[in-house]
């Protein structure tokens, strides 16, 4: 292909490649989401039908990049987890982050209508990415630890708060206001004692978030038996502690 004189400016981009043998998150976040989760109804403290939207948009996304292994989600945000090997986009920091925001964007609103066919959209979503490297697998696991932590914190003072409002008949700034200071403990008396709501057995997707890992599992064969298939599970487990990490050895392991 001829060159041009003005090919120079290409000078001027900056090599953003990711650091070798390091494990590359990419976060995606909603943008301003309090605000659409109100306009479009969204129900209060948690809406299934957009959590389970959120994870059909993250399962596109693990379906079109075969080196994300594993993916974590909870609330407006998911977090993308590539092998330390992968070679996707040349490891381009922002190529991995725009590429994955924008499907997950797009597929975001391809799929709404299965979970909300009552309701259009009022305007487009938003969401923004970024990538992040750890270097170690005791830092990977840390960081999806972090991110299951922050769910269960925010989750449990959400329920709270929401129960306060809409069974105790606070306003937003009351219920604020008796939180303020609360401790677990005093969350999940607050449940208990004034509403009848065990904390320990609300559903396991909405104080454990959301884990989507690719697996190897049996698929029957038309003639018989069966074989082992590559596939996209999801599950809402703890991933704090070691029996999932020892359940799925093959994700901390180089292919």
């Amino acid at each position: 292909m001829a060159k041009s004189k003005f090919e120079y400016v290409r000078l001027f981009e900056v090599d953003d490649r990711c650091l070798p043998n390091t494990w590359i998150v990419v976060r995606v976040d909603g943008k301003g989401f309090h605000k659409f989760s109100t306009e479009h109804g969204y129900e209060k403290p948690n809406d299934i039908k957009a959590l389970s939207l959120m994870n059909r948009a993250a399962t596109s996304v693990m379906e079109e990049f075969k080196d994300i292994c594993l993916a974590y989600g909870q609330s407006d945000e998911y977090s993308f987890v590539f092998r330390k090997e992968t070679q996707a986009y040349s490891r381009r920091s922002a190529k991995l982050s725009t590429n994955v925001c924008s499907l997950f964007t797009s597929a975001f609103v391809y799929y709404w209508k299965e979970y909300f066919p009552t309701i259009k959209p009022r305007y487009p979503p938003v969401f923004d990415g970024r990538t992040v490297l750890y270097p170690s697998n005791q830092n990977i696991r840390d960081y999806l630890s972090w991110r299951q932590a922050d769910c269960h914190i925010n989750n449990l003072y959400n329920t709270t708060f929401w129960a306060l409002i809409l069974k105790g008949g606070l306003t937003p700034t009351e219920a604020e206001n008796k939180l303020k200071g609360t401790l677990s403990g005093d969350k999940n008396e607050i449940l208990f004692s004034q509403f009848a709501i065990n904390y320990n057995t609300e559903p396991e997707m909405l104080r454990k978030g959301t884990v989507l890992v690719r697996r190897k599992v049996p698929v029957a064969l038309p003639n018989g038996g069966t074989r082992e298939k590559s596939q996209i599970v999801q599950e809402h487990v703890d991933i704090i502690g070691d029996e999932f990490w020892n359940t799925n050895t093959h994700l901390l392991t180089f292919t």
